[in-house]
């Protein structure tokens, strides 16, 4: 396939995906994806919440929901970084209605979908699609950072082929590393016939970024920490630490399996074998499937919420440096 094809299926994908009835069909089928995903394991959750008791639940709902919103705010500060600053209640629209994508098979679709929504606001396409990308390797950056400082406190728990896995974070530091990402997305814009960017990220940005992300993975571990220690794990420290390390573990792997939808049965098998040192069979399954689907109703009305700020946000500037 010679250049030339490449560049011409690309303005064709790009011209589709700005159609609006493009974004009403894909925003529609992911919604109709994420709802699927809780109706399909109702009957379970329903059974399984018997078992938890109210204060346990709000307390992982309250963490579920600090998860989204700091995952959001390292989203905003790469955007700001790469050039456009959007206000709270803009970047809530984009990133939140945004992320509904993940639930189709495929990587991409919460990065075109941000792109499309971040283009209302004045944002070129490339830069938020570029804030979409870079955010991703945050988050598995932030997500190996929190695994690596939880390991010392629980040598037993991972095999050794999952601890050096961790190690990844020192390649993808270089990656991350300004200098380098800018000249990477550079190239591979010019492959795709797109202009290079303005704005390369800082190191500032991209260290406050990755502080967000290891913000995130703490109110993911507490989550799983609220709805494991009802069920009998022990309510300590290292329990808290196996949670925490756990989660953020899983999501990376369920990063890797790029094709299921939101990483499902990766992300699941990965935070279940973690489990499983604390916990019984029958509670780990509760557990796991709790999580996900606390997880799935919060994306669902977090993208509600980006929704109802739409007409609120649509037309407002924003601030490009």
């Amino acid at each position: 396939m010679t250049r030339d094809t490449v560049l011409k299926a690309v303005s064709v994908a790009l011209a589709v995906a700005r159609s609006r009835w493009t974004r009403w069909i894909v925003g529609g089928l992911a919604a109709a994806l994420a709802v699927w995903a809780v109706a399909v394991e109702w009957d379970a959750v329903v059974g399984a919440l018997g078992r938890l008791d109210p204060a346990a639940l709000v307390l992982a709902l309250v963490a579920t929901a600090g998860n989204l919103v700091l995952a959001g705010a390292m989203w905003r500060v790469a955007l700001a970084d790469l050039g456009s600053r959007l206000g709270w209640a803009t970047a809530a629209r984009v990133y939140f209605v945004g992320q509904v994508g993940k639930y189709i098979p495929g990587s991409v679709w919460p990065m075109i979908m941000q792109a499309e929504l971040a283009s209302d606001h004045g944002v070129p396409r490339r830069r938020s699609a570029t804030a979409s990308a870079v955010s991703l390797l945050f988050a598995v950056a932030s997500g190996m950072l929190v695994v690596l400082v939880a390991l010392p406190f629980v040598p037993d728990v991972l095999p050794d082929q999952l601890r050096a896995a961790a190690l990844l974070i020192v390649p993808l530091a270089v990656v991350l590393h300004p200098s380098v990402f800018g000249r990477l997305a550079d190239t591979g814009l010019r492959l795709i016939g797109r202009d290079p960017l303005e704005h390369w990220t800082s190191l500032r940005g991209t260290l406050v970024a990755i502080a967000w992300g290891a913000g995130s993975w703490a109110f993911a571990g507490l989550q799983v920490f609220a709805l494991a220690v009802p069920l009998g794990a022990p309510a300590d420290a290292r329990t808290l630490v196996l949670c925490l390390g756990g989660y953020a573990l899983a999501w990376a792997l369920g990063f890797l399996v790029f094709m299921a939808p939101a990483g499902v049965g990766a992300r699941e098998f990965a935070l279940a074998a973690v489990l499983s040192t604390v916990l019984g069979t029958g509670e780990v399954v509760v557990v796991v499937l709790v999580s996900r689907v606390m997880f799935t109703v919060a994306d669902l009305a977090a993208a509600g919420v980006g929704m109802g700020l739409g007409r609120w946000v649509r037309n407002r500037p924003v601030a490009v440096s």
